[in-house]
């Protein structure tokens, strides 16, 4: 669309949270003029839940990150109090790294980054957007500027007519002590926008001071630290700070279960889905009336912090009823809360509504990413704005689009999830989301994705050749596995053939091979990428399996759907692939067959129709 109008700048990034933090640094490494709005600059990747990065699928998503040129990963391990990787005892596809991280650090790291690359930042509330002919010109802020760009993002979080509640007490705002933001819903309403409610939550604060450590058992952190990132100049945390354990009982159960009516969530103040896999500690003692003790986590703010987040415990119940039962938990009988636990409600548009570079199907150049779309949790919002960051970009420069496939990385899996599925609660990413796991474990992102960053500048030359030279050496090693034969039980065996054996792990192999001469010349990479290496060999047959599914669905994506194509004509389907696919409008069978309740049966007739 032509017009006459000055832009200021080429993307307009709305909220300071993780999302927004992604889409502005990448925005702007890529060379974009951004504006980051934010209703308080101080609060700029605040963390209004736990304060940890990573987790199950989660982890995967920050390595995903940090391969493309992302920076979650990099913040996260300068902020580490903790390291640990869950699900050591299953395979090394579903291995997630997650840390403990120092709240106040973090934010600090943000603002060292944001302060040193000057990016422009505006303290304010955006009330209105500037839409002309279902195209973004810019903004409108609360003291009514009119700033102009090519592009915009909104990156809102919770805070989209925002409402918090503390029992039957509701305050209005999108997190404890700021203002909710009105007006944004209103108008894109007007617009044919699908919108809903949903609902999230948090748990209380208590002094540290205030706890009986002594009666807790310590959750210490791994000795091996794995980090986020590739960011060689960074350091591993030489010490780590422990977390605690403890169990709610009989005696907090009862106190809730009495006062259960008095939780905003059962007396039906918030009528909207809160998180299915986080659920608050009154929802848990409802649907699980048989559990006698629900696990509670003890986690630290910071290095020096004094807070402490009493993780497992997320609650909207009065104060006084908080107060109360808390203190029936050992360990915290005398401890003193600083911050109440509350549940927040919160304005999302459904993202079938978005293309997958997370651009509104209904105005050009707006693009979604975060809460705002209906996922949970900070990992899930940063890839999406690292995803509408570089597409904003690509958009405005007339490049190519960046599409991240589900057999690339996990955020491909949400990506395709969000848009094919659409939400009704709050969506949070796991490892069994991901068809393709194996494929996409957390140990060799940069090698999955390296090719696709350089293409797209996301890293630069000095970073892609370290990969290359990684791929090399890991596949030169891997020869000389397959190659190599020693006699072990009274048999010739190859190395690779030996390393299948469930009761051999890599480290046998190093030292059985120690004294050869490829060894001692390789010795630096055996022993770095030893756990990547034996990862390989171990799941070879499941990655070609894999990789053979990936051709057959690469197949489906070819045979592409015919714009406004009737269904309805289509007899032999159900009354229910009829009216999905008349909703989603896929524009391939592949998208078609990842919309939830189309069968195989549904698939099949479309593909002979269509042929």
């Amino acid at each position: 669309m032509k017009t006459n109008i000055k832009f200021k700048y080429d993307i307009i990034i709305i909220g300071g949270g993780h999302s927004g933090i992604e889409a502005t640094l990448i925005a702007h490494k890529l060379g974009a003029n951004i504006l980051l709005i934010t209703m308080n600059k101080n609060n700029i990747g605040k963390m209004s839940c736990n304060p940890s990065i990573g987790g199950i699928g989660k982890g995967q998503i920050v390595k995903d990150i940090d391969a493309l040129g992302g920076y979650m990963g990099k913040f996260a391990d300068l902020s580490m109090i903790q390291f640990k990787m869950l699900n050591k005892s299953k395979g090394p596809a579903m291995w997630s790294p997650r840390a403990q991280i120092d709240r106040d650090l973090y934010i600090k790291n943000i603002k060292k980054i944001l302060i040193k690359k000057k990016i422009n930042i505006l303290e304010n509330t955006v009330i209105k957007l500037i839409i002309k002919n279902n195209v973004i010109l810019g903004v409108i802020t609360k003291n009514k500027n009119k700033i102009y760009s090519k592009s915009v993002i909104l990156t809102n979080g919770t805070f989209l007519n925002g409402k918090i509640c503390i029992g039957n007490k509701i305050y209005k705002g999108g997190r404890l002590k700021e203002k909710s933001s009105i007006g944004i819903t209103e108008q894109l309403k007007k617009y044919g926008f699908i919108y809903g409610k949903m609902k999230t939550g948090t748990s209380p604060r208590i002094l540290k001071n205030s706890i009986n450590f002594k009666k807790l058992k310590i959750h210490k952190g791994d000795k091996k630290i794995v980090k986020f990132s590739l960011n060689n100049k960074i350091k591993k945390i030489k010490k780590q700070k422990n977390c605690y354990i403890t169990y709610t009982n009989y005696k907090t159960h009862k106190i809730i279960k009495n006062n259960i009516n008095k939780s905003p969530i059962f007396n039906k103040i918030i009528n909207n889905n809160g998180p299915r896999y986080c659920p608050s500690i009154e929802d848990k003692i409802y649907r699980f009336k048989d559990k006698k003790k629900h696990q509670i986590f003890i986690e630290p703010e910071g290095w020096n912090s004094n807070i402490i987040y009493i993780n497992g415990f997320s609650t909207s119940l009065p104060k006084k009823i908080q107060y109360k039962s808390i203190k029936t938990i050992k360990g915290l009988e005398k401890c003193k809360i600083i911050n109440y636990g509350y549940a927040v409600e919160y304005d999302y548009f459904n993202p079938i509504q978005l293309k997958f570079t997370l651009e509104s199907k209904i105005i050009k150049n707006l693009y979604f990413a975060g809460q705002i779309n209906g996922t949970t949790g900070y990992e899930e919002a940063a890839c999406q704005g690292l995803i509408a960051g570089i597409n904003a970009y690509l958009k405005i420069n007339n490049k190519n689009k960046f599409i991240l496939k589900r057999n690339e990385s996990y955020i491909g899996v949400l990506i395709d999830d969000l848009i094919n599925k659409g939400t009704l609660e709050p969506y949070r990413m796991f490892t069994s989301r991901a068809e393709y796991r194996i494929l996409l474990r957390q140990d060799n992102a940069d090698i999955r994705l390296y090719k696709k960053a350089y293409k797209y500048g996301l890293i630069n030359k000095k970073k892609y050749k370290i990969i290359i030279k990684k791929k090399y050496y890991i596949k030169k090693i891997i020869n000389f596995l397959n190659i190599k034969k020693i006699k072990y039980n009274n048999k010739t065996i190859t190395l690779k053939k030996l390393l299948l054996n469930n009761n051999i792990n890599i480290n046998y192999i190093i030292n059985k091979i120690k004294y050869y001469k490829i060894f001692k010349k390789y010795k630096i990479y055996f022993i770095k990428y030893k756990n990547i290496i034996s990862n390989y060999i171990k799941y070879e047959y499941y990655i070609k399996k894999e990789n053979y599914n990936i051709k057959k669905i690469k197949k489906l994506e070819k045979l592409k759907i015919p714009k406004n194509f009737n269904y309805s004509n289509i007899k032999s389907l159900s009354k229910e692939a009829i009216e999905k696919l008349n909703y989603y409008k896929p524009i391939n069978i592949k998208q078609a067959y990842s919309i939830s309740g189309i069968t195989p049966s549904d698939i099949n007739i479309l593909i002979i129709y269509i042929k």
